[in-house]
């Protein structure tokens, strides 16, 4: 086993280490400060994950290129299922540590509250807090169900918190699968929370299941055991849950989440609820019972979970990673100077851009000198007024700017992609309004699963174009340009 040498070092000159957080069996987490990120930017801080294959005692070629793949398919994942309340991958990279080793790393948001199990060890969740978790983990997972995606190994550590302690994001999708269809589980997860047919305990007796969205149900009903109970669901390993923790159990709301969490932990997977919000609905007594705020939508809370999203999330996911470089060999040679990690130095390292010399542009070897010849620049009228016009058009720009900060209350705009337009589909029917706030008039309606082409966007509204409505209307004059809330939106990923 060797670990990466990245200690109090510098990354693809942007990504400064800052701390270790944990070690896998093939990967390495640490904290980084991203350089070039703004000082109030909700992602100056980072998660770097690094795939190290050579924390694996034996390793092979076979083995190399899965971890690799598998590390790659983590990222798609996570671009795919990109939500509110799944955790976002901002990049990614190839680098080589202080020592010469070639490794791959992706970027991950940085959430300094915790995980769950963390949380439940040192206090018990407010119930209310905790039906607000309940419900953004449903609406993480019933989204990322909707895109194709299973994540398998859901329990309170993979569960992470903004620093205001408001948000729940789901994490670590390294053994997600892709597919619903008829390719046979694997055994994954954490026995305590594992299904039955992903179980090593039980790995024998369900070779022919397939795998469906009722495995995360499982999962998820055995996470929720413990963060209402702060108790382990290991005595119910590789068994449905029948009873609670007696210091619970005579609750006035017990009876109700007993029967939603037996159902959810049955043996037979077609036995369970078979969507998060077939699930979700069942819980609604329990949800109601323990006091919950009300809704604030024009919907019906119940009819599917609702997001909740923070400061600096975007539905925008980064270029798509390509990790072909053979690590151990490093075959293909794509490692450039500067993604060498170099030690932080005390003074601050300032970008210089790459100088290409006369001899490249022309062609020609260096056999062969090619010879410069330096004009001196005339100064004319002509030059002066064109140096003047762009001071004039860079002046304007910084006011525009300036005055584009201090309307969005600090968070900077979004700059969107002229030659691109990004769709989306309404999640729900809802209020299209006059302009980014709940508090402008409306001005018509946008039905659940319409179509829209986003325009703009500003403080998570986005001004749309209706390309299609889901439930036909018969208002033919009705507004078909306005502002929609991002929370109501599900982005197509193009």
């Amino acid at each position: 086993m060797r670990e990466l040498s990245l200690d109090n070092c510098r990354i693809d000159q942007r990504y400064e280490i800052r701390e270790t957080l944990g070690r896998g069996s093939y990967a390495e987490i640490f904290v980084a400060t991203d350089g070039i990120a703004s000082p109030s930017s909700p992602h100056k801080k980072v998660v770097i994950k690094a795939l190290n294959v050579f924390l694996q005692d034996e390793l092979d070629a076979d083995l190399e290129r899965t971890l690799v793949e598998n590390f790659q398919n983590e990222a798609i994942a996570l671009d795919r299922v990109r939500h509110p309340n799944i955790i976002s991958r901002l990049g990614h990279g190839t680098a080589r540590d202080l020592k010469g080793t070639i490794f791959h790393y992706l970027v991950l948001e940085y959430l300094s509250g915790g995980d769950l199990q963390n949380v439940v060890r040192r206090r018990p969740i407010d119930l209310s807090q905790l039906a607000r978790y309940i419900e953004q983990i449903c609406a993480g997972l019933s989204h990322a169900h909707r895109s194709g995606v299973i994540h398998r190994d859901i329990k309170p550590q993979n569960l992470l918190l903004t620093a205001d302690l408001s948000t729940v994001k789901i994490a670590d999708f390294g053994v997600a699968r892709f597919s619903m269809a008829d390719s046979p589980i694997t055994r994954v997860g954490t026995n305590a929370y594992a299904p039955p047919e992903h179980s090593p305990l039980t790995a024998g007796n369900f070779a022919a299941a397939k795998l469906t969205p009722a495995a995360d149900v499982y999962s998820l009903a055995k996470t929720i055991y413990t963060l209402v109970s702060r108790e382990s669901p290991r005595s119910f390993a590789g068994r449905s849950i029948d009873e609670l923790p007696v210091d619970i159990r005579y609750e006035p709301w017990a009876t109700s989440l007993l029967k939603v969490l037996t159902k959810a932990t049955a043996d037979v997977p077609e036995h369970r609820h078979q969507s998060i919000e077939e699930f979700w609905l069942a819980l609604e007594p329990f949800i109601v019972q323990i006091g919950d705020a009300e809704p604030e939508t024009i919907i019906q809370r119940f009819d599917s979970p609702q997001p909740h999203v923070t400061r600096g999330y975007s539905p925008v996911t980064p270029s798509k990673p390509q990790f072909e470089i053979d690590l151990v060999t490093g075959a293909g040679r794509k490692i450039e100077s500067k993604t060498v990690s170099i030690p932080i130095s005390p003074q601050p390292i300032s970008y210089q851009p790459p100088v290409v010399s006369p001899l490249i542009r022309s062609g020609k070897t260096a056999a062969e000198p090619v010879r410069v010849q330096v004009e001196k620049p005339k100064r004319s009228f002509v030059r002066r007024a064109a140096m003047f016009g762009i001071f004039v058009l860079v002046f304007t720009g910084l006011l525009f700017g300036t005055a584009t900060y201090f309307r969005g209350r600090y968070n900077i705009p979004t700059i969107s992609n002229p030659f691109s337009a990004q769709t989306a589909t309404a999640n729900e029917n809802v209020n299209l309004r006059s302009g980014p706030s709940a508090d402008t008039d409306r001005i018509g309606l946008v039905t659940k699963n319409s179509k829209v082409r986003i325009v703009k966007s500003q403080n998570n509204w986005y001004q749309v174009d209706v390309i299609s409505q889901g439930i036909a209307r018969n208002d033919t004059g009705s507004v078909s340009r306005g502002w929609l809330n991002g929370k109501f939106l599900d982005i197509d990923n193009n």
